[in-house]
């Protein structure tokens, strides 16, 4: 057990960050799309999101390529989660092209 407590710790880390990293580009494109400063929107959020997972990937992963495996492979299984719980969620106005 002490064997995986660490492996299994750096993929919930891993999960949480990815569940930061892809719910939080959710909510940029819910909140850029009508802004006039989407450009801005995205720009920042991205470099936010990105410092967050690559911090939890840092200090998880303590030089050890095994906890980073894992971490990265708990980052995936949010992502795959996010894409299935938001996919169901309706925008709150249709998108016009013009």
């Amino acid at each position: 057990m002490r064997e995986t407590l660490p492996f299994v710790l750096a993929f919930l880390v891993g999960v949480l960050a990815g569940a930061v990293f892809f719910g939080g580009l959710w909510w940029t494109i819910r909140r850029a799309l009508p802004s006039n400063l989407a450009g801005i929107w995205f720009t920042g959020s991205f470099l936010v999101r990105t410092a967050i997972a690559l911090g939890a990937f840092y200090v998880v992963g303590q030089g050890d390529w095994r906890r980073l495996v894992c971490s990265v492979a708990g980052f995936l299984v949010a992502r795959l989660l996010v894409v299935r719980l938001t996919r169901t969620i309706p925008m709150e106005a249709p998108l016009e092209c013009s």
